[in-house]
């Protein structure tokens, strides 16, 4: 029953953070934020948000932060919370922010085609891996069909265990025309190191078969 009772109150926990962390995206979605941490501790709650820049909105006397404050409060029942600005060192390389940047852009009406390829060379120039960058919906003129563009650039694993440590994230550009979805997937360079031993195991392997089969052949031939 103790540890039943401990299990659920962590599930309540978790579900509690995850509506903090979606009223906080709404709050501050005119700002480029990338992950909310959340920890919870019996005498205060500290919240960390990701920022794109320093931003007045994190300003504790601001009007905006002391309305957040007060719903914490009051809707979650969190008594101290502390929220701190921690600053991207390399926001291009967040799929998040790079997926907020793209739609932000297309809203003010930019080419969908241009804002994408405009977009991938910047991830690629801050160090990626890979990149790739999809926008779905109605891309053209009011009323024009509904279509994908993708655009990438270097290499972006989707398959293997591998593929799990690759950046995700969706996101929507509301625009004049309809909805516009848009999928980001960044590869960081660290995945190198994953993935090049899989790329020589495969690479001996390949090897050693040839050296079999020529020396197949040698002995066939005598």
């Amino acid at each position: 029953m103790v540890l039943a009772s401990i299990k659920n109150k962590f599930v309540i926990d978790a579900r509690k953070k995850a509506e903090i962390a979606d009223m906080l995206e709404e709050e501050l979605k005119d700002a480029l934020i990338g992950t909310i941490y959340i920890q919870k501790s019996p005498i205060e709650t500290r919240i960390f948000i990701e920022t794109f820049g320093r931003s007045k909105i994190f300003d504790k006397k601001s009007a905006k932060m002391q309305k957040i404050i007060q719903r914490i409060k009051s809707e979650y029942g969190l008594e101290n919370p502390i929220i701190s600005e921690i600053e991207i060192k390399e926001p291009w390389l967040e799929p998040k922010i790079v997926a907020k940047k793209v739609a932000r852009a297309i809203e003010r009406g930019e080419k969908v085609k241009a804002v994408l390829n405009k977009t991938v060379k910047s991830v690629m120039d801050a160090g990626a891996m890979g990149v790739e960058i999809i926008a779905s919906g109605k891309l053209g003129a009011k009323g024009s069909r509904s279509k994908s563009i993708k655009v990438s650039l270097g290499f972006v694993p989707k398959a293997g265990d591998v593929a799990r440590y690759v950046g995700v994230y969706d996101y929507a550009a509301l625009t004049k025309p309809g909805v516009i979805g848009i999928s980001v997937r960044i590869a960081k360079k660290d995945l190198e190191k994953l993935i090049r031993p899989q790329v020589e195991e495969k690479e001996n392997k390949e090897k050693n078969e040839e050296i079999s089969w020529i020396t197949e052949k040698i002995w066939l031939d005598k």
